[in-house]
């Protein structure tokens, strides 16, 4: 079992991914190949990912966390190229900030979660704040929920952006392996109504390389 920083640890190296999306809304089913490289997430990059979100309303309580080593995160770069031919090339930065480390004075609306993101609270899930300095569907700077249950080894993330609601689950299997499920609902036109209607479902297969 992967205690939440050791799960970040797993995740830095180079990755290979096979991935199949199936775009339910338009009936069309797509194959994709995308090589991932992770690496871990310096001091002053940690920080310019808090400043940016302090100004939206997430704030840190830095007293409670060492900022090196309790806010796990990761840099990401990857290429990818679907099974037409297109490609596409980018890098983020995410940070993972616990709730228990969040100031009182935090105030985010909450928005239902879409039933694929329902988990159940137990003693050892830990919830709090997915920060990223870009967004996937979107450009700029973006905050969306997380939970990590370490008897699964299972982080899952949830990003509500301006259109559409996407949920992103990783689950480690075995130090070298890892499996991701994905699925994107049109996002509600009233904030009070959970996700309802999905758009996407994406599974992939993800095998880290040896160093």
């Amino acid at each position: 079992m992967l205690n939440f920083q050791e799960f970040f640890t797993v995740c830095v190296g180079k990755w290979k991914i096979e991935r199949t999306y199936h775009y339910l809304l338009a009936g069309q089913v797509e194959k994709s190949y995308t090589e991932y490289d992770v690496s871990t997430l310096e001091i002053a990059q940690k920080q310019q990912i808090l400043s940016i979100s302090a100004l939206n309303g997430i704030k840190v309580d830095l007293a409670r966390v060492d900022a090196n080593s309790s806010l796990p995160g990761f840099a990401i770069a990857f290429n990818t190229r679907s099974e037409t031919g297109e490609t596409l090339s980018m890098s983020l930065q995410a940070l993972f900030v616990p709730d228990t480390c969040v100031t009182s004075d935090t105030v985010i609306q909450e928005i239902p979660p879409p039933t694929a993101a329902a988990v159940d609270s137990t003693a050892e899930t830990i919830r709090g704040f997915y920060l990223r300095d870009e967004g996937y569907s979107e450009a700029g700077a973006i905050a969306g929920r997380f939970t990590y249950q370490p008897t699964r080894q299972t982080l899952e993330m949830t990003t509500y952006y301006k259109r559409s609601v996407a949920v992103d689950q990783m689950r480690i299997v075995t130090p070298d392996l890892r499996l991701r499920t994905i699925i994107t609902y049109q996002r509600p036109a009233n904030i009070e109504e959970p996700p309802s209607i999905i758009d996407l479902v994406g599974f992939g297969v993800e095998r880290k390389q040896p160093a």
